[in-house]
């Protein structure tokens, strides 16, 4: 979930899910294995409710993506921006925002990284949403300044 201003949550549903949008936790069946993001409260293939924490890499690879010019209320400043499904290096896939790219320098396989941003703010001293997007791998945490 990263349009929290726009798909509205309740504040325990939010906080319930802090762990999936701020570090890639889903869970794993504990019968089968399989993995799940967001997480599940029972397997979908073999039906157990065993289900225990699984903490994703943060690596995966762009399947596919679009560059997005009519954003939705809240993001017309965003605009043009590159929204993509990932798929992550464990398996699941997710719908994410790709930054720090140019609109020629994404393509279908391009490795990624998960990166901690700022989703929005509600003004200056309102309350400030963070969550994951990705980014290039090897993508720098800050880049350098040109003189």
């Amino acid at each position: 979930m990263f349009f929290p201003e726009v798909i509205e949550m309740s504040v325990p549903r939010f906080w319930r899910r802090i762990h999936s949008l701020y570090r890639l936790e889903g869970n794993k069946c504990s019968k089968c294995k399989t993995l799940y993001f967001p997480e599940r409260n029972r397997c979908i293939k073999c039906n157990s409710n065993e289900m225990e924490p699984f903490f994703y890499s943060g690596y995966g690879k762009v399947v596919s993506y679009s560059w997005v010019y009519t954003p939705p209320k809240g993001f017309k400043s965003s605009i043009p921006y590159c929204l993509s499904i990932i798929e992550l290096d464990e398996g699941p896939r997710l719908t994410t925002q790709i930054v720090a790219v140019d609109q020629d320098e994404v393509s279908i396989d391009m490795p990624v990284e998960f990166a901690f941003r700022k989703i929005s703010s509600e003004g200056e001293e309102g309350v400030i949403t963070y969550g994951f997007k990705f980014r290039p791998k090897g993508y720098p945490n800050h880049k350098k300044k040109k003189k």
